[in-house]
Parts: C-alpha cells; sequence; structure tokens
C-alpha cells in the first residue's frame, strides 16, 4: 500500500485512467487499514468520484475514437472523389486553348477534345497532354485527319481528307505519309504504292479515271526511271523520266 497521502494529492489531478485507477486501489487499501474510522466514509466518496472519472474518460475516448473513424472514413471518401473526379470530364484552359475531357495529375489524359485558339480541333486519345491512341485532328482550313497518333503526332494507320476533296489512306511516320497508302485525287486517279516523309517515294501505280494505268519508281512525289503505261485498249507502252 502506499500510505504517501501526499503523493495522491498530486495524482489525483492527472486525466490517465492507469494513474486513477491504481489511486482507487490504494484507497481501497487504506479503508482497509483504517477499519471503521469516520474518515472511510469521505475517502469512498473520492473513491466514487474517481471512479466517475474513469467512467468518463472511457465514454469521451470512445467518442473520441468514433469521431476519428468518421473523420478519416470522410478523408478517404474525399480522396477516392479526387481519384474519380481524374477520370471524368473537366475543363482546362491555356495559351493554346481550351480542354474539355479526362484529367490525371492536371494533364489532358484518356478521353477529350482541345479546342484550339486558331481553330483547329483535337478531340481523341490523350497521354501526358499529348496525343495518344485514336483520334480526330481538325483544321481549320477544312483538312481533316483520322487515325493514330503516337506522342502527339500522327503515327500508324490513318486518313487524311484535304479540303480540296483528295484523301489519303495508309501509313504515317513523324506527323507524315510513310510506308504503304493509297492516294485518291479529287478528279477520280489514285496512286497505290510507297510513300516516304509525305511524297511518293519508291514503287507505285497510278490508276487514271479513264481506265489508264502506269507502273514505275517515284522520288519526292514525281516519276523517275521507266515507267511502264498500260491503256484501257490493252497498248503497253514505256516512258522514262
Amino acid at each position: 500500500m502506499n500510505n504517501d497521502v501526499f503523493n495522491l494529492s498530486q495524482k489525483i489531478y492527472t486525466n490517465n485512467n492507469n494513474i486513477l485507477i491504481g489511486i482507487v486501489d490504494d484507497l481501497n487499501q487504506i479503508i482497509n487499514h483504517l477499519n471503521n474510522n469516520p474518515i472511510i466514509k469521505r475517502i469512498s466518496d473520492v473513491i466514487i468520484k474517481i471512479n466517475y472519472i474513469i467512467n468518463e474518460n472511457k465514454k469521451n475516448t470512445e467518442l473520441i475514437r468514433n469521431d476519428i473513424s468518421k473523420l478519416y472514413a470522410q478523408i478517404n471518401k474525399k480522396f477516392d472523389e479526387l481519384k474519380i473526379n481524374d477520370n471524368k470530364n473537366q475543363e482546362l484552359t491555356n495559351h493554346n486553348g481550351r480542354y474539355i475531357g479526362q484529367v490525371t495529375n492536371g494533364l489532358p489524359e484518356g478521353k477529350g477534345i482541345m479546342y484550339y485558339n486558331d481553330g483547329d480541333r483535337y478531340e481523341g486519345d490523350w497521354k501526358n497532354a499529348k496525343f495518344e491512341g485514336k483520334g480526330i485532328y481538325c483544321w481549320k482550313s477544312g483538312h481533316k485527319y483520322e487515325g493514330d497518333f503516337r506522342n502527339g503526332l500522327k503515327e500508324g494507320k490513318g486518313i487524311i481528307y484535304w479540303n480540296d476533296n483528295d484523301r489519303y489512306e495508309g501509313d504515317f511516320r513523324n506527323d507524315k505519309a510513310e510506308g504503304k497508302g493509297i492516294y485518291y485525287f479529287n478528279n477520280g486517279d489514285r496512286y497505290e504504292g510507297d510513300f516516304r516523309n509525305g511524297y511518293k517515294e519508291g514503287k507505285g501505280i497510278m490508276y487514271y479515271n479513264n481506265g489508264d494505268r502506269e507502273m514505275g519508281n517515284y522520288s519526292i512525289g514525281q516519276s523517275v526511271g521507266k515507267h511502264v503505261k498500260l491503256t484501257q485498249s490493252g497498248d503497253v507502252r514505256t516512258e522514262n523520266y
């Protein structure tokens, strides 16, 4: 038993339940040693009050824990909403124009549309604020490209429509026609063959709207070397460029 009553009187100011429970134990032992001393009644009253404090502390602790749990739940919900909003349509503006679409870390990523200040428009897939995936780019002049993009450039398979009704379908690389493709002219002619850096380059065939065909090599869009021409009537002739 701790007989240091003055030490008890100092401890009594604590809100630590473990210390308060220890004080109650000490006071109960004091009661046992005092037998029928009149002070026992006052000690018992103190024990009742300390037990009340202990119980209130437990209730308050539980309330605090509940409040903290609710707060954490609200915080987690808010973070979840922010994550979800990253995948919902948002609006961003910058010196180039206005973007409406999905956003991640403050940048266009996912599906979205960019309205440029000069009148151009892009609609499609984005990654890290660049065109990436499938998309459509429309120029204010009337040209339009539909197809694959990579790192902000036309790359892969696509179709470009010119405002004079010419059209190219085929491979793109580094933002230009490159690989195999078909160029349709607005007069009904078409070229099928190799492209490089945006021009007819390599082997190809010209199909003319009158039924004639011409086969040969091309360089920077121009016919080069020996070409074989087949007319609709079946005539065959060669020309050198």
